[in-house]
């Protein structure tokens, strides 16, 4: 797919001579070879590393936990531990400066870190694969927990590398194959490891208590989807192996620790509100809001499944390969705009969709169990949030100052789900008091503040700096 541009006028900032000395746009056969070059190849697999994670944690995991019989409530308040993925700039300026002992020397930087952080997703995931929810609920949490910590850190990692693997004019095109990796990964994570329960499960049985849906829940089945998931970040790993260290960016020695911890904590963030000045809130705000109706409407979206009766295979053909492969076409066409129309325009688009498909769940939780309306609503929602996302990605990237990548971008990113990941919380607790259409109606309603944003964004951040 084309790659989301950076910001449009980026190439104004770094040729302030005149418009006539900027490059000429790129043919679609010179945009289209750029996917062939090495570092976009591993931004492919290194995106497949970092999306696996996310949903075992996050959405299969909800899946998984109300089959097991945990009411909606409970399953929302543990949401909160993605939490760990709006918190990872706390930690961003160690990954950012830290070395690694033995490991750096031999590595480098970027590599380390990310080979270490994949080596705790892999065990972490090997804990949650062998503890029983029923039983065990709390080593659940506890190894999920970790899988978002160590998850974090890897992205921390890996957006740093990413953004040191090429020069501004390419970072669409790693942004675009980092996102075609991770959207893969998840639906390795999500219909993969649904189809491998369903496969290793011993024989349909209905159960007196457990889920709603009344499907006995086995615990070898879900044992042995959870340890495919560990073994499949050997993807990551090898691609860690093979790699190159991105050239570093020198910073001037510190004098002393003071100097040290001046530079790794304050600096990046002293950095962005200098560059930006009084709209660096406004930008923050952008960010921390543009995508709250989908991730608080998501982490409800499994359990809904699983109460209206839909089964493992469904769920996982319907949400988890069409859905995401949806999600790509919106990414291709939410690139495609970008290059003519502009990030900010997109950002709006993708914005007021993302909000409308909500719409269509609510519409969906009164229809009752119908596959062909799962389709077409699941059709709506993904291709709407691949065409954000497309922008969205490459907005962060434009925002970021190359000497201090790792620590601004695990802001901004962190920014994206802090708020939204605090709000869903209290999703389960929201859909017992009312009902799943109410629940959805108003998550599409949390979308209209973003509109009023995007809106103030493009009118008062100067041009050349969003």
């Amino acid at each position: 797919m084309p790659p989301p541009p950076t910001l449009p006028t980026s190439a104004a900032a770094a040729n302030p001579a005149g418009a006539q000395d900027a490059p000429a746009r790129p043919t679609w056969g010179e945009t289209l070879r750029v996917y062939l070059e090495p570092a976009s190849l591993r931004m492919f697999a290194l995106g497949f590393s970092a999306g696996l994670p996310l949903l075992l944690v996050l959405g299969t995991l909800s899946f998984r936990l109300r089959e097991a019989g945990l009411d909606r409530t409970t399953i929302g308040y543990l949401s909160w531990v993605g939490l760990a993925y709006g918190f990872k700039w706390c930690w961003a300026p160690l990954v950012d400066r830290l070395p690694i002992p033995l490991l750096t020397r031999w590595m480098g930087r970027r590599r380390s870190w990310l080979l270490l952080s994949q080596a705790f997703i892999m065990a972490a995931l090997v804990g949650m694969a062998l503890a029983d929810p029923r039983s065990e609920l709390t080593l659940v949490v506890w190894c999920a927990l970790a899988v978002a910590f160590a998850s974090a850190t890897q992205d921390i990692a890996l957006d740093a590398f990413r953004i040191e693997s090429a020069d501004v004019r390419h970072q669409g095109a790693l942004a675009a194959t980092y996102q075609t990796g991770y959207r893969l990964a998840m639906i390795w994570a999500g219909a993969g490891v649904l189809w491998i329960a369903a496969r290793a499960e011993v024989a349909p049985a209905l159960a007196t208590t457990g889920a709603a849906s009344g499907v006995l829940y086995q615990q070898a089945a879900w044992t042995t989807a959870y340890l495919v998931m560990a073994a499949s970040m050997l993807v990551g790993v090898l691609t860690v192996l093979f790699s190159r260290e991105p050239a570093r960016v020198e910073l001037p020695p510190a004098r002393n620790a003071a100097e040290w911890l001046r530079g790794a904590l304050i600096e990046p963030f002293a950095d962005f509100l200098r560059r930006y000045g009084k709209q660096a809130l406004l930008i923050l705000a952008l960010i921390g809001v543009y995508r709250i109706s989908d991730v608080v409407m998501g982490i409800m979206a499994n359990p809904f499944y699983v109460d209206m009766g839909y089964t493992k295979d469904e769920v996982a053909a319907v949400t988890k390969v069409f859905g995401v492969i949806m999600t790509l076409v919106g990414a291709f066409i939410g690139g495609a705009l970008s290059l003519r129309l502009g990030v900010m325009r997109v950002l709006m688009l993708g914005a007021i969709l993302s909000a409308a498909s909500n719409l269509l769940f609510a519409w969906l939780a009164g229809h009752g169990h119908d596959v062909t309306a799962l389709v077409l609503v699941i059709s709506a929602d993904n291709l709407s949030a691949g065409v954000a996302s497309a922008a969205f990605i490459a907005y962060l990237s434009g925002l970021t100052n190359i000497r201090y990548s790792a620590t601004q971008y695990a802001l901004f990113s962190s920014m994206m789900l802090l708020a939204p990941k605090w709000l869903a919380g209290y999703s389960g607790a929201f859909v017992d008091a009312y009902d799943y259409a109410t629940f959805f109606t108003a998550t599409a309603c949390l979308g209209v503040p973003v509109l009023a944003l995007i809106w103030l964004a493009t009118r008062l951040v100067p041009v050349e700096k969003a």
